[in-house]
């Protein structure tokens, strides 16, 4: 397996992604676009790329806060995340920029480039897909729902997936049917996947805190990335 890091910018701020791809593989093969959680980069979504090198794709997971800029804690990560949070047009351009940074790779297929993330990384790609970005689909795994207040009413092109757990008080049902509604009116193919008695952060195992509103579920993680992987072979055909 080849890696790789590639460093770029965006408003002055130096950025560092991680790549992954088997060189084995022809090329140009299909991309991935791994977006972070409230954290930053770090090995979790490391190792997203590389489980997508292994299904024949080439897996980079961006980074959206700034070279080896990772928080320690919630309110590390919650600093961090905020200013993106309340800019979306900022971060939405710092999502392009790494989409195009990702095209330009000499081993991508331009043309046939998927996304997905987890919690805010999920609110990402979801906000790549809101711009209506020439990519074939985003995959959002427990991620933030609400719409950005700067985009409305344009066409999404991209296949959305959204993997949810039903009891996550980070993005109640209400948004839930909000966000149903947004993709309808933009003309979307979209599908939402949720899955009973789930958190927040269903797919880390690291995240325990029930109080908090996260707790890691087998079986949602098993079934949510069964569900990936059966649309990226959807969505590349």
């Amino acid at each position: 397996m080849k890696e790789e890091v590639v460093e770029y910018r965006h408003e002055g701020v130096t950025l560092e992604a991680y790549i992954a791809y088997d060189e084995a593989l022809e090329r140009p093969m299909p991309g991935v676009l791994i977006s972070h959680a409230w954290a930053g980069r770090g090995e979790l979504e490391c190792a997203k790329a590389r489980a997508m090198a292994g299904q024949g794709y080439l897996g980079f997971a961006l980074d959206l806060y700034g070279k080896d800029i990772l928080g320690s804690g919630p309110e590390e990560n919650a600093a961090l995340m905020q200013p993106l949070l309340d800019d979306r047009a900022l971060l939405q351009e710092r999502l392009k920029v790494a989409l195009s940074v990702l095209q330009g790779h000499a081993s991508i297929e331009p043309s046939r480039i998927a996304a997905m993330g987890f919690c805010f990384g999920g609110l990402c790609v979801l906000d790549l897909a809101r711009t209506g970005a020439n990519i074939r689909g985003v995959a959002s795994f427990h991620g933030l729902l609400g719409a950005p207040g700067n985009i409305t009413g344009g066409p999404i092109h991209a296949k959305v997936l959204v993997l949810h757990g039903h009891d996550d008080p980070m993005a109640p049902v209400e948004q839930v049917n909000e966000l149903e509604t947004e993709l309808t009116a933009a003309g979307a193919d979209w599908q939402i996947h949720t899955y009973g008695n789930t958190m927040h952060s269903f797919t880390n195992p690291k995240a325990d805190d029930p109080s908090f509103g996260t707790q890691y579920n087998e079986s949602a993680d098993r079934r949510s990335w069964g569900a990936l992987l059966n649309f990226l072979e959807e969505i590349f055909v």
